[in-house]
């Protein structure tokens, strides 16, 4: 096995339950054989039902650790998960900024699975002006598209996105009242792809950061993002195919679910 990781830098929130945030991220680089670097965007109170507080970190000290890593790191790709406050967006465009070479991976939570809402209208407005433009990869699902865009219909939902800056979009379908879950990737102009995959019956908590940081870790090892898109999306299904559930709410995606296929 090859030592030399690429490195991923995540900003993200913390979550006690282990089943999403920074530690989803963790999981899923080293899945990936990617070296998982982060940065704490907010403490939370949570369990695997619902988020109960969000505590934002300083930004000066969001900066100060990101400014930090960056001096000792070749960071490969950055993965934006929870932000949680609009003063947290600020400064993490003022590190994007800096570094507009380093592809953009960003899972959007606005919300938490349980309900709670974890963005206000000043958040959303920080996002689309600063964050989008700096976006390789967008990853909202349908409740997130249509509250970042202000639009109902996905595809136009998706057209808005790509004009607010990203390169791509990738709207995903599980919120849906559909059969199975179709995925919608955005690029040049329009749909570029659908993808298409059978509706698992249970809730998962950190699905989405799975996802996120799947792409953001394919691409780090150098792949382009509509193939990453596509790869990122087999290993998300498969870990929430082999979900457990190790509290009273949620399941868990099974990140590491490749090293029990042969027992």
């Amino acid at each position: 096995m090859s030592h030399n990781r690429p490195v991923v830098l995540s900003f993200s929130g913390h979550d006690p339950s282990g089943g999403a945030g920074v530690q989803a991220d963790i999981e899923t680089l080293v899945s990936h054989q990617c070296h998982s670097a982060s940065v704490i965007t907010a403490l939370t109170e949570q369990d695997t039902r619902n988020v109960k507080k969000l505590i934002p970190q300083s930004p000066e000290a969001i900066i100060s650790q990101a400014n930090t890593l960056l001096d000792d790191l070749n960071v490969n790709a950055f993965k934006i998960g929870l932000i949680g406050h609009h003063e947290t967006a600020i400064a993490i465009y003022a590190i994007l900024k800096q570094h507009p070479h380093i592809p953009v991976i960003f899972d959007p939570v606005l919300a938490a699975g349980g309900g709670t809402e974890l963005s206000n209208e000043r958040l959303i407005a920080a996002i689309v002006d600063l964050l989008l433009p700096c976006t390789t990869v967008l990853t909202p699902n349908s409740v997130e598209a249509r509250k970042l865009s202000g639009l109902d219909d996905l595809d136009d939902c998706g057209l808005a996105l790509l004009e607010q800056g990203c390169d791509y979009v990738l709207i995903t379908g599980t919120h849906e009242d559909t059969p199975s879950v179709s995925n919608q990737l955005f690029h040049d102009d329009r749909c570029w792809e659908t993808y298409n995959w059978d509706r698992l019956p249970a809730s998962y908590h950190g699905s989405g950061c799975t996802l996120a940081t799947s792409i953001a870790a394919l691409m780090a090892h150098g792949l382009e993002p509509i193939q990453a898109v596509m790869e990122a999306q087999e290993y998300t299904w498969n870990s929430l195919n082999s979900a457990y559930q190790p509290g009273k709410g949620q399941h868990i995606p099974n990140r590491f679910f490749w090293m029990e296929e042969d027992t």
